[in-house]
């Protein structure tokens, strides 16, 4: 199965001018902790939840600071056509719980979840889980 198969495609794109309190409202309405950040048609980061209570609030930023100030940069994606079981193993080796889909033209088309691919219910989805929910100093957030 395709990636394009199973991603979301109504994405919300958030500005890195916007607020952190925009963004927070933002993924409250659209019942998400996570939102990809643009500026002239390309991606240039994610903003999550957790970079709002952990870079932002627990470093004492305002709710009026800026997204750009506590996204992350380093992005990483998958491409629409990619297979389903290969992205899964990317998600579980990057400790990844979702990742924005592009195009050949490296555009954003949509997002991949793991819930999106727990659909298929397919032994790799839950081995995947596994490593994705595995303790690690990956992504830690220590201030």
């Amino acid at each position: 199965m395709k990636v394009s198969e199973c991603m979301t495609r109504d994405v919300r794109v958030a500005n890195p001018q916007e607020t952190l309190q925009a963004a927070a409202r933002t993924m409250a309405d659209i019942d998400a902790g996570f939102l990809p950040v643009g500026e002239n048609d390309r991606l240039i980061g994610i903003v999550t939840d957790r970079d709002i209570a952990i870079r932002a609030v627990g470093c004492g930023y305002a709710s009026d600071a800026k997204i750009g100030d506590v996204m992350s940069r380093e992005v990483r994606y998958c491409y629409a056509d990619d297979d389903v079981s290969d992205i899964l193993d990317m998600m579980a080796e990057q400790q990844i719980r979702r990742m924005p889909v592009v195009d050949g033209d490296k555009r954003l088309v949509g997002v991949v979840s793991i819930g999106d691919l727990v659909k298929d219910e397919t032994r790799q989805t839950g081995e995947a889980l596994c490593e994705i929910a595995r303790p690690s100093s990956m992504h830690s957030q220590v201030i």
